[in-house]
C-alpha cells in the first residue's frame, strides 16, 4: 500500500477526500424564501464564482424572505505556498513563569498593563480572556502573572480616559480589544486612539497592543499599533510579546546612551609623570 500523497506546495489546494481535489465548504445566505428556484440561483452563484461539482448539502429557512445553504465545490486554482511572506508578530510564545523570571531579573520591577474595550462596543469578552485570572483555553490570564500589573477598565472606555488612566498609572503597556466592526469602525476607533496617544507624547512610552476577531498584525501597524493580535490569541502569546518588546527597546535606549565622561577634576588633575614633566629646570649653583 502506497504512502499519502506527497503536497505539492508550489501548487497548493484546498483538501476534501483526496489530495489535491480542490474541495471547498461554501455557507452563505440569499434574501429569498427557500424553493427548488432558491437552490438553482446557490449553484449558479458558485458556478459564477469558478466552482466546479457544485454540490448542496443544505437549504434551510434563516428568516421570513431568507434562505442559509452550506454547498460544496471544486476549485481548479492552487496558490504557491513557498513564495508566500506574512507581517507578523515576531516574538515566541513563553510559559508564564518564564516571563515572569525574565521581567524579575531583567527589569526588577512589575510592568503596568492596562487594557479595555474602548469606544461603544460593550463587549468584555476578548479582553477579559487576556486580562482576567481565569484566562482562555487553559491558558492564565496577565493577572495571574506574578510581575505584571494588570489592570482590566471594561468595556465603553472612552479613547481620552483610557490614555489618562494609562499616563495616571505609568503602564508600560495599552491592550484594546474591538469586538463591533460594522463599518470599520474598529479601524476609525483605533486610529483615532493612536492620534491622540501620538499627541500626547505616548507612543515611545508605552507599548501599544490591539485585539479582536478582525484584527491582524498589518492592520494593527497601519492603525499606529505596535502588534496585533486575532481570533485564537492567547494570554501567554500577549504577555510574551510584551516583554520582549521591552527589553527591546530597553537595549536600543542603552545602545544609544552616550558613553560617561570623564570628570572635570580628573582632567584637571595631572598625573605626575606629566607634572615632573612639565616643572622647569632649576638653575645650577655658581662657584665661589
Amino acid at each position: 500500500m502506497s504512502g499519502p500523497k506527497q503536497v505539492n506546495l508550489k501548487k497548493l489546494r484546498p483538501y476534501g477526500d483526496i489530495m489535491d481535489d480542490g474541495t471547498v465548504q461554501l455557507c452563505f445566505t440569499l434574501p429569498v424564501e427557500p424553493s427548488p428556484e432558491a437552490k438553482e440561483a446557490a449553484i449558479q452563484f458558485c458556478q459564477k464564482m469558478g466552482f466546479a461539482e457544485v454540490k448542496v448539502a443544505t437549504m434551510e429557512k434563516a428568516a421570513q424572505g431568507f434562505s442559509t445553504f452550506v454547498i460544496y465545490g471544486n476549485t481548479k486554482f492552487s496558490v504557491d505556498f513557498t513564495s508566500i511572506h506574512v507581517v507578523k508578530v515576531e516574538s515566541q510564545t513563553k510559559p508564564r513563569e518564564e516571563v515572569d523570571e525574565l521581567i524579575r531579573t531583567k527589569i526588577g520591577r512589575k510592568l503596568v498593563v492596562v487594557g479595555a474595550c474602548t469606544g461603544f462596543d460593550a463587549h468584555t469578552v476578548g479582553i477579559d480572556a487576556i486580562m482576567n485570572m481565569k484566562g482562555f483555553a487553559g491558558d492564565y490570564g496577565l493577572e495571574r502573572y506574578q510581575w505584571l500589573d494588570a489592570r482590566n477598565l471594561g468595556a465603553q472606555v472612552a479613547n481620552d480616559d483610557l490614555l489618562q488612566r494609562a499616563i495616571e498609572l505609568n503602564a508600560d503597556a495599552v491592550l484594546v480589544s474591538k469586538v463591533v466592526t460594522q463599518h470599520n469602525i474598529h479601524i476609525k476607533d483605533l486610529k483615532d486612539l493612536m492620534e491622540r496617544a501620538r499627541k500626547m507624547g505616548l507612543m515611545e512610552k508605552m507599548i501599544f497592543v490591539s485585539g479582536g476577531p478582525r484584527m491582524t498584525h498589518p492592520l494593527a501597524l497601519e492603525c499606529g499599533f505596535d502588534a496585533g493580535f486575532g481570533v485564537g490569541t492567547k494570554p501567554s502569546d500577549v504577555a510574551s510579546y510584551i516583554v520582549d518588546e521591552y527589553l527591546k527597546r530597553k537595549a536600543s535606549e542603552e545602545k544609544k546612551a552616550p558613553a560617561p565622561k570623564a570628570s572635570s577634576a580628573a582632567k584637571k588633575t595631572p598625573t605626575k609623570k606629566a607634572a615632573a614633566q612639565k616643572k622647569p629646570a632649576g638653575k645650577g649653583k655658581g662657584r665661589r
